[in-house]
């Protein structure tokens, strides 16, 4: 068979794919601005921060480095200061049987000397370049709970910063903060869709009024089939999916 039998092949069968978990038809081209989700949307990072934050809290005992990863895994999308607040504050004390580890400033550098490594060598959705020359029209945005330094710098590494023209933000400045701040200042303008893979990504696109459309390939909600019938969203697999025929 020739290679574009291939091809062809398999372009459908990503088509079928996709189409079976699109839960709602989604019109990319009527969106005045999109706004992405980074971890488990635009990246395939959700795991590279888990395993930085067993790895980070480890010196706290195994115990706490679960219990850790068990916090982040269900607060996805909150920023890291307030998950090692947290781990100081509530898991280290009640974990970590007097052990003592690093305080708040060295597990945040530790945990960023991890997640960039990652970061710059993760995989990238695919189907995003030629989502963004599909929406040409659109005003692109990243807002994440990842810290906001780091993923200016990891986008400029990777060639990829000038997709998002309407800019790149993260914490510490909370995804409530972020959408609040720019539908203010005019950079959001609706209609607009946040592309997410968390429960609080839908949860802050609710608030500031954006539509949502969940993304499960690379999520870590668990049981996420039944959240997303439950709240009646709109759902793909990935970014993929939502490409023009």
């Amino acid at each position: 068979m020739t290679p574009k039998f291939w091809t062809t092949s398999l372009v459908f069968l990503v088509r079928v794919r996709c189409l079976i978990f699109l839960g709602v038809s989604v019109r990319l081209g009527k969106y005045h601005s999109l706004t992405f989700d980074c971890d488990g949307v635009v990246l395939d990072s959700n795991k590279v921060k888990t395993e930085a934050f067993y790895r980070t809290t480890l010196p706290y005992g195994e115990s706490a480095a679960q219990a850790m990863v068990d916090y982040h895994v269900a607060n996805g999308g909150i920023s890291r200061y307030k998950k090692f607040a947290y781990f100081l504050e509530q898991i280290a004390p009640t974990h970590a049987n007097l052990q003592q580890g690093p305080y708040l400033e060295e597990l945040l550098q530790v945990y960023a000397d991890h997640v960039r490594e990652g970061l710059l060598s993760c995989d990238m959705a695919p189907g995003l370049e030629t989502l963004r020359q599909q929406t040409p029209n659109a005003r692109w945005l990243i807002v994440s709970g990842g810290d906001q330094a780091e993923l200016r710098d990891v986008f400029a590494q990777r060639g990829i910063v000038d997709w998002f023209d309407g800019g790149i933000f993260g914490s510490p400045d909370t995804k409530d903060e972020i959408l609040a701040r720019e539908l203010v200042s005019g950079n959001i303008q609706q209609p607009a869709l946040f592309l997410g893979d968390s429960k609080y990504d839908y949860q802050a696109a609710s608030v500031a009024g954006l539509d949502f459309v969940f993304l499960s390939g690379w999520s870590e909600v668990d049981n996420w089939q039944v959240w997303v019938a439950r709240m009646g969203l709109s759902h793909a697999v990935s970014i993929q999916c939502l490409l023009q025929p």
